[in-house]
């Protein structure tokens, strides 16, 4: 993939990972770094608290921001909520990236502006393939909010 095909190579087409679980932080960023997109463009919160914190600090706003919902202090739902009823923020697509395949967990996501539901993969290569499916689509063939 060479720069001039692919916008995931633009700095401003950065990620934003609300993800408590460490091993799990690990094996996204490596699926992500295999799926093109470079280390400096991914932030970690270790949950919905710090994911608000980082929103609120960090400028401009991250291109996506991809969301585990079980997470202490606050978690998905509620961090969820905040963003898409926030004005500055509602624009961001948000992925959600959970273990959780509970339907009424799939129904709350999009209800509440999520913009895509997965559920975690549990072996690595699929873990890859989903973040280049992920990656592909918002950096690649959608047309994303300044």
């Amino acid at each position: 993939m060479n720069e001039s095909s692919s916008a995931i190579a633009n700095p401003a087409m950065k990620l934003l990972i609300a993800e408590d679980d460490l091993d799990d932080q690990l094996l996204i960023r490596e699926a992500l770094l295999e799926s093109g997109v470079s280390g400096s463009e991914i932030t970690f919160a270790a949950d919905g608290k710090e994911l608000l914190e980082l929103l609120n600090a960090d400028s401009p706003n991250p291109a996506l921001i991809i969301l585990d919902l079980n997470m202490p202090k606050m978690d998905g739902r509620e961090a969820l909520r905040e963003i898409k009823n926030s004005k500055q923020w509602c624009h961001i697509p948000v992925v959600i990236f959970t273990t959780s395949c509970n339907q009424d967990d799939v129904n709350f996501a999009y209800r509440s502006g999520g913009n895509t539901f997965f559920t975690k993969p549990a072996v690595f290569d699929d873990f890859v393939e989903t973040m280049q499916t992920i990656t592909k689509y918002w950096f690649e063939k959608a047309v994303l909010p300044n």
